[in-house]
């Protein structure tokens, strides 16, 4: 494999709960050896900065680039900071809401799909779209094009009353247009992944393949389909490979394999 991802996501830093499993994710990830650390938001619980703090804390110890979006659990629930100054801790940590990660073997762009007046649901505008659109387009010849963004594009495989993000059709063509080979994102706390194909018939659309990260955090442990994991993601030149960890409590195991054509 000649590129490999780490894909984790709604870590919500500062709720109640078991923290075994983020403190647990060192050993295997320098198994794992991945070049990249995505983080695809709800990094806090609250968005405060001491919960900020906290998720740049866990995520900087795994000693990787990280490369962080923010969710919708990320911005202050505070008024009026979450309306006048919705960003300033996520910056303060990453600098920035929209980040782009390039190399030889990848080039990742990130998407701010949060809307401070909405509690739960997500969009991006037009000209977010095309701003990724035109940094993916930067890619190395080669190179593994992934679009990260915290609100799905896929629905849930169990129960979930959560919205994909809006303009969801118009949001999968642009970035397949683009030239993204993943389409990564969180928010629902479920894992799953698919090609456009399966879902969509080609009519001459580019395929892509679209995946969403299970939660790593549990800020709601008695909630029933809500497992614990991350997503690995490994390419070569003519296969993309999805695979999901999960915590049992103890430990993480491997729980799920995919492959798909690239």
């Amino acid at each position: 494999m000649f590129a490999r991802i780490l894909h984790l996501s709604d870590l919500h830093a500062g709720a109640r709960g078991d923290l075994s499993a983020p403190q647990g994710l060192a050993p295997l990830v320098a198994e794992l050896a991945p070049e990249l650390v995505i983080a695809s938001g709800d990094l806090t619980h609250r968005g405060t900065r001491e919960q900020h703090d906290a998720a740049t804390e866990i995520l900087t110890a795994l000693g990787l680039p990280i490369l962080a979006v923010p969710g919708n659990h990320d911005v202050p629930y505070t008024l009026p900071a979450r309306f006048t100054h919705p960003w300033a801790e996520f910056e303060r940590c990453w600098q920035t809401t929209a980040p782009v990660y390039a190399s030889d073997t990848l080039h990742v762009v990130g998407l701010n799909s949060v809307r401070p007046w909405r509690h739960q649901s997500g969009g991006l505008s037009s000209a977010a779209l095309a701003q990724a659109g035109d940094e993916l387009g930067r890619a190395a010849g080669g190179a593994l094009r992934l679009a990260v963004l915290h609100h799905q594009l896929l629905g849930a495989p169990w129960r979930s009353r959560k919205r994909p993000v809006a303009r969801r059709d118009t949001v999968l063509a642009s970035l397949a247009a683009a030239g993204a080979d993943l389409i990564v994102s969180g928010h629902i706390h479920q894992a799953a992944a698919a090609s456009r194909y399966e879902f969509e018939l080609p009519q001459g659309e580019r395929d892509v393949v679209v995946t969403v990260a299970p939660g790593l955090g549990q800020p709601r442990p008695h909630r029933r389909g809500e497992a614990r994991g991350f997503m690995v993601y490994g390419a070569d030149e003519t296969d993309v490979r999805v695979e999901t960890y999960l915590w049992n409590g103890e430990d993480w195991a491997l729980a799920a394999r995919r492959l798909f054509a690239r």
